[in-house]
């Protein structure tokens, strides 16, 4: 667990009215999360499927919990660089997203923490 192991507060590097935005590739998903709720989507689904998500802020990043057609959905990010293994920019979170019993690796970024063209 990154930080202070004493320190309890919830982590806060991503404020609950931010807009989260995330993507990952093999195979191809992306969305956003925002209080609206979840937008989840894939090439097959490019406007996607929404769905109330609740939140949770931990010591070591925030969670965004809901229910897709796909079954039970979590989106876990995490402070971290991350590379979309895809292009040269780089995004300021790791996004794990978990839909039934799939687990896909991703990145996330927000428009106060955007990402970036490589070096």
């Amino acid at each position: 667990m990154p930080g202070d192991a004493t320190d309890h507060h919830p982590w806060n590097g991503i404020a609950a009215d931010e807009t989260v935005h995330f993507l990952g590739t093999e195979p191809f998903w992306g969305g956003k999360v925002s209080a609206d709720g979840m937008t989840y989507t894939t090439p097959d689904n490019a406007k996607g499927e929404t769905a109330a998500v609740s939140r949770f802020a931990g010591r070591g990043g925030v969670s965004y919990s809901g229910t897709l057609k796909a079954g039970a959905v979590t989106l876990a990010v995490t402070p971290t660089q991350c590379t979309d293994g895809m292009s040269d920019a780089r995004y300021p979170f790791a996004a794990t997203l978990q839909i039934g019993s799939e687990t896909r690796s991703g990145c996330a970024w927000t428009e106060r923490r955007p990402r970036t063209k490589g070096e």
